[in-house]
């Protein structure tokens, strides 16, 4: 390693060469449904719409290449591009398949250095820690060349990960509004590294807890203060090169299932060390205000109905498609029904649902059990009747920044249906769609025709990521605790691979 960095002022004088990649799952445990070769978008290095791909986004990638098309000696070799939506454990021929390719991929010319971009809460059926298995054969392929990695705030990381790459940067924000600064810091990273400017060492330190999801939100309450010391530690001391706090995933079973402190220093590793142990001590501290404290469905509809604003964004964290649920959770919708709100949006998965309406028409009468579908875990289908109101192909575009980053939304073939109980000013609208999609952008609805200001009571399958997109059109946003596959108490769960003594493991 010294005679690598004693090299390294006589490489930069000639071009370099970096591959970029990105493999991106946040896989849930407890859903059973495995993830496919065919749940994933991938876009191949080669693929002419690579670029233009990336170019339209504001995640990790398009970080990488605000930095590294800024610099005069830099060739990019475009690597592979794979992701899904969350969902069960990937398959063992998907995640082979596609890490093959993504080493291939990086493997067509001779590389100086990599940016890798992985989720760190992917669980393979075959690897419960698959990122860190992914990363291990990464290195392999590339053993003597400086690897910079991204992971998400809820990546759960093993302490192994850290031997085999040169720094790790993790996202600092939930909301996930930061992807594209924490790109642009790896690249940086990265490029000095290779210019002899740093020599990055890093520490991990583990809380033994879990993170309550319910207190992921970095710009307000109990982590706000800790995500804010981070961010000044960077800003203030030009030794840190990253720090990086992150809560963890509590839905994958892994051995390393938690939060984590992973702090990247130049040369000192004995100040990363200090720091990362101070920001997890920070953690460890407020670990008795992470308590489950959420209404239940009816509750939540009873309060938000009586509200003296509107709207109310009630979030179905048990269908969290964000965090690998379902997408068909009826337990909102029951109680929206069943208490005969008025001025509500529900947005469903259910294929079987779309093609009804598909069939009945436009204006025609709809009247059929829609949700609860896909597992005994997101309650029973519930009988909506009502009329067609109009289809969509279900694409649409982010153009700010919100969470994750991400400019292009799928969701399949969509059907509007105007439910009972709407009244000429104030509808009842059930939006049903071909696939699951994370409510990250209110323009979920608002292509469709749907304006949320002008509704009481706006349901979106998410705990804290949809809040980019909800806080600026709703008046109150209330996590309701709602059973499934991503429900906010771990208690609902059975363990067999995370340590039994985690704090917040058990009530």
């Amino acid at each position: 390693m010294r005679l690598f960095f004693l090299l390294l002022p006589i490489l930069t004088a000639h071009a370099q060469t970096i591959g970029i990649a990105m493999l991106m799952h946040e896989s849930n445990s407890f859903n059973g449904a495995p993830t496919e070769r065919a749940d994933f978008t991938v876009v191949a290095g080669n693929a002419p719409n690579w670029r233009p791909f990336f170019d339209a986004q504001k995640n990790e990638v398009t970080g990488f290449l605000d930095v590294l098309n800024k610099e005069p000696n830099v060739k990019i070799v475009q690597g592979l591009y794979g992701g899904a939506t969350p969902k069960g454990p990937v398959a063992k021929a998907a995640y082979e398949s596609l890490v093959a390719e993504l080493i291939a991929s990086l493997k067509t010319r001779k590389l100086d250095g990599i940016l890798l971009a992985l989720h760190g809460a992917m669980v393979a059926e075959h690897f419960p820690q698959a990122d860190e298995e992914t990363l291990r054969r990464v290195r392999e392929a590339f053993p003597n060349i400086p690897i910079v990695v991204t992971h998400d705030f809820h990546a759960n990381i093993s302490p192994q990960t850290l031997n085999y790459c040169t720094a790790l940067i993790i996202y600092q924000q939930t909301p996930h509004i930061d992807t594209r600064a924490r790109g642009q810091r790896a690249a940086s990273i990265l490029m000095r590294t290779l210019r002899g400017e740093i020599k990055p060492v890093q520490s991990i330190v583990k809380a033994p807890m879990v993170f309550n999801i319910l207190y992921h939100n970095t710009f307000a309450g109990v982590l706000h203060p800790i995500t804010q010391d981070s961010i000044n530690l960077e800003n203030t001391n030009p030794k840190i090169l990253s720090a990086s706090v992150l809560a963890g995933y509590q839905y994958a079973d892994v051995p390393f299932m938690g939060p984590s402190v992973v702090v990247v220093a130049d040369g000192d590793r004995n100040l990363a060390e200090r720091e990362a142990k101070r920001l997890s001590d920070r953690m460890w501290a407020i670990r008795d205000e992470l308590k489950v404290n959420a209404p239940d469905a009816a509750a939540a509809v009873k309060n938000a109905m009586r509200a003296a604003k509107f709207p109310v964004a009630l979030m179905d964290t048990g269908d969290n498609i964000g965090g690998g649920s379902a997408g068909d959770s009826t337990f909102l919708l029951d109680q929206l029904l069943k208490q005969k709100a008025d001025g509500w949006v529900v947005v469903m998965f259910d294929p079987a649902a779309v093609d009804a309406a598909l069939k009945a028409g436009i204006g025609g009468k709809f009247d059929m059990p829609v949700g609860g579908k896909s597992d005994s875990q997101h309650g029973q289908p519930v009988r909506v009747r009502g009329r067609v109101r109009s289809f969509d192909d279900g694409d649409y575009i982010e153009t700010a920044v919100r969470h994750g980053g991400n400019t292009f939304y799928h969701m399949g073939l969509t059907a509007v249906i105007e439910a009972e109980g709407s009244t000429p000013t104030l509808k009842n609208y059930l939006v049903l769609t071909k696939q699951r999609s994370s409510p990250n952008s209110i323009h979920q609805i608002v292509h469709l025709g749907i304006y949320p200001e002008r509704q009481k009571i706006l349901v979106a399958k998410g705990t804290i990521a949809p809040r980019a997109a909800y806080e600026p059109v709703a008046a109150e946003i209330v996590l309701v605790d709602t059973p499934g596959a991503t429900a906010v108490n771990p208690a609902r769960f059975t363990f067999k691979r995370v340590p039994k003594d985690l704090f917040g493991l058990r009530p």
